[in-house]
């Protein structure tokens, strides 16, 4: 479902400083499966995230998801490529905590225009499954870090992306949380959700539902 070929990333390419992010990176993830990428900062995880979800361009290399080329694709279809196929699930959640629970929830949804009685049934449904519905009224800022995180879960959700991408997600968490983290990310693998996770938390390390853990290593994938 995933091909990453070649892939090399540099940034500030042209300039004296630049970085080599990625070298040679050649990865395939199928689909249904849950790939753990693990490493320590810096070592290239989040920008293997990043060009699967089309929001940087490799420097050279392709990047294909469905068959279909995705690392050159202009901006504009970029975003509807996001749009339709990645839930996203950020470390620092990247929500609206001016906004409400349902509001945030509702984020995604909004360019595809959908009628009103859909629009509620999806985010019912959605807020149910992350038990969340209690608070849909709520302020963002108003909500513990374990609340938030369930409310970024769902935003991810709710548009039933195939792939779901956590970049560092118990990052913010204590070990309690990050327990009850794994567990929603068992289920959403059960609903056949192709997931990648980067992180450097062992929690994350030799669980059974994980198909793969990749070690990222200065900008390689240790083998």
């Amino acid at each position: 479902m995933i091909e990453l070929k070649n892939i090399t990333k540099i940034y500030e390419v042209n300039k004296n400083n630049k970085v080599t992010a990625l070298q040679n990176i050649n990865l395939t993830i199928k689909e249904g499966e849950l790939i753990v990428l693990k490493g320590a900062s810096g070592s290239g995880k989040s920008t293997i995230l990043s060009l699967i979800a089309a929001l940087s361009k490799p420097t050279s290399g392709e990047v294909i998801v469905d068959d279909k080329q995705i690392s050159k694709l202009p901006d504009n279809f970029a975003s509807i490529y996001r749009r339709d196929n990645i839930g996203f699930i950020f470390q620092k959640y990247n929500l609206i905590p001016t906004l409400s629970v349902e509001e945030n929830i509702l984020l995604p949804l909004v360019p595809l225009n959908p009628v009103a009685d859909e629009l509620q049934e999806k985010l019912i449904s959605v807020m149910k499954k992350f038990n969340i519905l209690h608070k849909k009224d709520s302020l963002v800022r108003n909500l513990s870090g374990g609340e938030q995180q369930r409310v970024a879960i769902a935003r991810s959700y709710v548009n039933n992306p195939k792939i779901i991408i956590a970049d560092e997600p118990t990052a913010n968490l204590d070990e309690t949380l990050s327990a009850h983290f794994i567990e929603i990310l068992r289920e959403l693998k059960s609903l056949g959700k192709t997931i990648v996770v980067a992180t450097h938390d062992p929690l994350f390390f030799d669980l059974d539902f994980v198909d793969t853990e990749i070690e990222v290593h200065n900008g390689s994938l240790v083998v």
